[in-house]
C-alpha cells in the first residue's frame, strides 16, 4: 500500500460546521475509493504567507491515508479543484516508514498522556 499526505486550505470565511462538512466530504471520497484514513487533523485558522484568492487567512487541514489504488489521489485532487471553499492543496506520497513512525509517536503520546 502506498502512503500519502494531503494538506488543503479552506477559506477562512467558512463556519466550523461548513468546514467540517467539507472535511467529511473529502474523507468519504477517500474511503469510497478504498483508502484507509490514518490521521485527519484540523490545524485551525492561520495567516497565509501571501494572499490567495482574496484571502489572507485560511483553515489548514491534514489528511494522512493509505491506498493500494493509484487513482485515489487524482480523484481527491479533482474534488479539491471542484470545491469552491478549497483555496490551495498539496498531496505527496510519503515513505511508509515515516508514516508508521508518526503513528507510533502518536500512540506513545496518548499512552503517556501528553508531549514528552
Amino acid at each position: 500500500m502506498a502512503c500519502y499526505e494531503s494538506i488543503f486550505i479552506l477559506r477562512s470565511s467558512l463556519g466550523d460546521e461548513e468546514a467540517e462538512a467539507v472535511i467529511e466530504k473529502m474523507k468519504s471520497v477517500l474511503t469510497k475509493h478504498g483508502a484507509t484514513i490514518v490521521k485527519a487533523e484540523n490545524w485551525g485558522k492561520k495567516k497565509l504567507a501571501y494572499e490567495i484568492k482574496h484571502d489572507r487567512r485560511g483553515t489548514y487541514i491534514l489528511l494522512q491515508f493509505e491506498s493500494a489504488q493509484e487513482n485515489v489521489v487524482s480523484e481527491l485532487e479533482r474534488l479539491y479543484r471542484l470545491e469552491d471553499s478549497v483555496i490551495k492543496f498539496l498531496t505527496v506520497r510519503v515513505e511508509e516508514e515515516a508514516l508508521q513512525a508518526v503513528v507510533a509517536e502518536e500512540q506513545g503520546e496518548s499512552e503517556s498522556g501528553g508531549i514528552q
